[in-house]
């Protein structure tokens, strides 16, 4: 694997949308980000699709992997961030130049949808890049981001030693607040107390990490974009359902176990750690616990769940093909590795 170079005060962060148009309708999240990174010591770089709108993405899929290319082959770029996810980043996969993104290491960060660019760019540039926070939804947010999810961010791309144990958050959030009547700007979005890590199974084990939103990484499953589970610690999560407000209904995300576990990759991976899922009540969290306690029962390997990964915040930031370490007995998620240099 490739390791981009760290991120320094006085560098330029590129802003792109692979994928959903919504920096072009809600443009003053992407003001809220830009001015977030700035007071971070960062120089920000907004490409076209930052704030297109075409039938709910952010431009033709020539655009987008225009945009791809131009801020990899940008020489003052040094880390790359997309605006937001959306449904769409599949359609780059099979345009984007392979060789241009290997030649030209950033540091690229996102989640959910992103997670299809995240798989290629592990498969086919040997990358490793960040699951981590998005331009509109944790840097835009107001009035300021969560600190959690900044020092994060910057333990993650702008140290070289290993980032060490992943503590979990103090509070967190899902809940929405509309954009587009801009009840975003009236008030912080309101915070509930993390009960902390939920241990399913009980174990010990190691290995380098991958996954990424549950829905999208099978999007994956039978390309050559898809990624060797082997020996691997899998980590996933959930988004929003058709109703935003909502998480996806469990009977789908059931059915999406089931999937990877027909898919074998449940006889592949190491460990399994599995983020909080969103838009989901008390109740519903727990059933879906219970789904993936059902999905996993006769594999021996150690289960987290409830970590602070993907659509609820804050958020950790996750060096896709790092060694990390899970050990239920001393409570620990840890990630072993830098991933840079």
């Amino acid at each position: 694997m490739i390791k981009p170079k760290m991120l320094q005060k006085g560098d330029t962060v590129a802003v792109i949308a692979p994928s959903s148009g919504l920096g072009g309708l809600c443009q003053h999240r992407v003001d809220n980000a830009k001015r977030a990174l700035e007071g971070l010591g960062f120089r920000v770089k907004e490409f076209p699709t930052a704030r297109k709108s075409l039938d709910g993405t952010a431009g033709t899929v020539e655009e987008r992997t225009a945009d791809v290319h131009a801020a990899f082959a940008d020489k003052d770029v040094k880390a790359v961030i997309c605006t937001i996810g959306g449904l769409a980043a599949n359609e780059l996969l099979t345009k984007i130049d392979y060789k241009l993104i290997r030649s030209n290491p950033k540091i690229f960060c996102g989640y959910s949808d992103i997670s299809n660019l995240h798989y290629a760019f592990h498969r086919m540039a040997g990358l490793v890049t960040f699951y981590g926070p998005a331009a509109m939804t944790q840097f835009g947010e107001f009035p300021k981001p969560f600190q959690y999810t900044v020092d994060r961010f910057l333990k993650a791309v702008s140290e070289k030693g290993p980032i060490g144990k992943i503590a979990p958050s103090a509070g967190w959030t899902d809940e929405t607040l509309d954009w587009f009547k801009k009840e975003d700007l009236k008030r912080p979005r309101k915070l509930q107390k993390n009960g902390g890590y939920v241990w399913l199974k009980n174990g010990s084990a190691e290995g380098p990490i991958i996954g990424g939103c549950l829905y999208s990484i099978l999007q994956l499953k039978g390309t050559k974009f898809d990624v060797d589970y082997k020996n691997k610690m899998l980590f996933i999560e959930t988004s929003e359902g058709q109703d935003f407000k909502k998480g996806e209904p469990l009977n789908y995300v059931n059915a999406q176990l089931g999937d990877l576990e027909n898919a074998g990759v449940f006889d592949k991976i190491r460990g399994l750690i599995v983020g909080r899922g969103f838009g989901y009540s008390k109740e519903e969290r727990e059933k879906f616990r219970q789904m993936i306690l059902a999905h996993v029962k006769e594999h021996d390997f150690p289960v987290l769940s409830d970590a602070d990964i993907g659509h609820t915040d804050p958020i950790i930031t996750v060096p896709l093909g790092v060694r990390v370490s899970l050990d239920s007995e001393k409570g620990l998620f840890s990630i072993d590795e830098s991933g840079v240099v």
